[in-house]
């Protein structure tokens, strides 16, 4: 699908410095808009035309010079591709059929990379030819959970590579007098405490909402180090925050950027 506003046929190597200053928040020529655009970091927007020119290690994980992290933060390969799906998804003109379709395609890549990040076993396969094959096979005992709803929206991509995966759900709102998240419903797989969790929340804005969220699995015995988040689009605030909270959580994302699409859920589910 191409993009709304530039056709990926020109993105040529000469050009990519520009587009990605395009996408990531160039000031605005609306000079009577009442809402300021967020400045980029130049650290943030450094990582991510290193990412587009693939020079980023770790697969485009930040590591501690950038937000003293370290390596549980990761964030998948730029490429043109991914870059347009981003594009899309933050074009406030986008039809609601393209973004659903753009949604489902990033979500599908963020999900393939969370399952490279659980364990697997080696093993030995017999082709059809009466070879033997070795490869490998993912350990059982994985699971998904969701965070209602846009987390919701997640949860096909993840059966699509995993039919029988069981997934499991937490609501969380926040208090309208004290805007504290609070827990109102959690149901999970009642051996839980024993799998490896894909924790499934596109949107990291400020973190308080999956901050309460791992609270909650941690209660019910889970161990930080299983769980891996898998999100589509977070601010440095909101990665900081959930990591310095729960060091040993796997957070992976496609974009760090100060500026979150939180009209995420709304249009996806056609809430507007």
């Amino acid at each position: 699908m191409p993009c709304h506003n530039q056709s990926l046929n020109n993105v040529t190597t000469g050009q990519e410095h520009n587009l990605t200053k395009h996408v990531r928040f160039a000031a605005s020529s609306n000079k009577s808009s009442s809402v300021p655009v967020a400045p980029i970091s130049e650290a943030v927007d450094d990582v991510n035309k290193q990412r587009l020119n693939g020079n980023c290690p770790n697969g485009g994980g930040l590591g501690p010079d950038v937000l003293n992290l370290g390596p549980q933060l990761k964030l998948l390969p730029l490429n043109s591709q991914i870059l347009e799906l981003q594009t899309i998804i933050r074009d406030k003109t986008t039809s609601r059929g393209d973004f659903v379709f753009c949604a489902d395609r990033l979500i599908r890549l963020v999900v393939e990379e969370g399952l490279n990040q659980l364990p697997y076993s080696e093993c030995t396969v017999t082709t059809p030819t009466g070879h033997m094959y070795e490869g490998v096979k993912f350990e059982r005992g994985n699971c998904g959970v969701s965070i209602m709803r846009s987390g919701e929206a997640m949860e096909q991509g993840l059966r699509d590579c995993c039919r029988s995966i069981r997934i499991g759900k937490i609501l969380i709102q926040s208090d309208e007098e004290t805007q504290e998240a609070k827990v109102y419903y959690a149901k999970f797989p009642p051996d839980i405490n024993r799998r490896k969790v894909l924790l499934m929340y596109p949107i990291l804005s400020t973190g308080n909402t999956v901050i309460e969220a791992v609270q909650v699995l941690i209660e019910h015995g889970l161990q930080p180090k299983h769980i891996i988040l898998l999100s589509l689009f977070s601010t440095p605030h909101g990665a900081k925050a959930i990591l310095q909270e729960f060091p040993e959580i796997t957070l992976l994302t496609t974009e760090l950027h100060p500026v979150a699409p939180t009209h995420f859920g709304q249009k996806y589910f056609g809430t507007e």
